[in-house]
């Protein structure tokens, strides 16, 4: 194998398959990452047996060939070298990569392509077409809300089920839970609701395009997300993710309004004095106010006052500082709604006006 192809664009494909791949044993073949060229094409596979990548990107192919070579140093030369064509050669068991402008050369021990993991697949027409922006935005309301407490893995993803006239994503760790529930163009296909792991949606999230289309296929197994020239697919999580309906509730006695900026800067500043461990932040409610406080002993403490639109009787709804810090983080409006009964039990948030996404909280102690 002997091609030459511009290194940045290079870099960037191997940049994406670093974030796959998820061992760095030299001697594994997937910590390595797959390179075959062809008519002036070279198709760049990673994988980490759970999730799978390949992209094809343009270079000039002087012999045809693949191999595998190890990622996390073939990235690590990349970075190293500047901008301009660079020459990768296969010889016996190694690959020499030589930038073509500098008199420089590096050489990398390869692995057989043969050995290389065989990727999931699906027929193309199995594929169902979503906005880029409208899946995008699902994700990132829901895919913090992951636990990752392995012992109940049904909830260490995000469930994705078919909903009148779109998809319903939901995601929860027992004391949080997300929802979206969007309206899609195209025809989405009925399928089994599903829970996708966080690593792919989060690969969505920083790399899929703000426009265009997405296209995603879903069977058994597995879930197979295309974009650009990118491929990307995943194994399930198999398992009951819990009814999350029976947490939502129907109504909710007293609720309050804010702008969501003033709360986060004041939260960012009180929650310099929360408990590392419980990160606990109170939240004292009254008439069109509300005063955020924290204590951390024998250290110090935080108080700061912001205005609300409220009207209801006076109460003190304590708080792990990142369960409220991160949905106020991702909601994307000025004004917050905050719903509630009692101070023990859930509180919801969602947007104003009121959208198609909400989030609930489950408080804690106050003393």
């Amino acid at each position: 194998m002997k091609f030459t192809c511009d290194k940045n664009a290079f870099q960037k494909e191997i940049s994406f398959a670093q974030e796959i791949i998820s061992s760095k044993s030299a001697v594994s073949v997937v910590s390595n990452v797959y390179l075959e060229a062809f008519e002036n094409t070279l198709v760049i596979r990673a994988t980490d047996i759970k999730i799978g990548f390949e992209t094809r990107i343009p270079v000039e192919v002087q012999e045809p060939g693949g191999i595998t070579v190890f990622c996390d140093k073939l990235g690590g030369i990349l970075g190293s070298i500047p901008e301009g064509t660079i020459e990768i050669e296969q010889k016996d068991n190694r690959i020499i990569i030589k930038p073509t402008f500098k008199k420089a050369q590096f050489s990398l021990k390869t692995i057989s392509s043969e050995q290389f993991p065989q990727l999931p697949d699906i027929d193309d027409d199995k594929y169902f077409s979503l906005p880029a922006a409208d899946f995008k935005a699902m994700i990132a309301q829901t895919v913090f809300a992951v636990s990752d407490d392995e012992t109940r893995y049904f909830m260490n993803g995000v469930f994705v089920e078919r909903a009148e006239e779109g998809l319903v994503t939901v995601a929860t760790d027992g004391r949080r839970l997300a929802y979206v529930k969007r309206t899609l163009s195209g025809n989405i296909p009925d399928f089994k609701g599903v829970i996708v792991p966080p690593k792919i949606l989060s690969l969505i999230l920083r790399r899929a395009p703000e426009e265009g289309l997405i296209d995603v296929a879903i069977n058994d197994k597995n879930i197979f997300v295309k974009f650009g020239l990118y491929r990307l697919s995943s194994i399930l999580i198999e398992g009951q993710f819990p009814n999350y309906q029976k947490v939502v509730p129907e109504s909710q006695k007293y609720e309050l309004s804010f702008k969501r900026s003033e709360f986060l800067e004041a939260l960012k500043r009180v929650s310099i004095f929360v408990e590392q461990k419980s990160r606990r932040t109170f939240f004292a409610i009254s008439e069109n106010k509300i005063v955020l406080s924290s204590e951390e002993s024998e250290v110090g403490t935080a108080r700061e006052e912001i205005s609300c639109t409220y009207e209801g009787p006076e109460a003190v709804i304590a708080m792990n500082y990142r369960y409220i810090d991160e949905p106020l983080r991702v909601m994307d409006c000025e004004d917050v709604l905050m719903r509630y009964t009692e101070t023990s039990r859930a509180v919801t948030l969602s947007p104003l006006p009121e959208s198609d996404y909400f989030h609930i909280l489950m408080p804690m102690q106050v003393d």
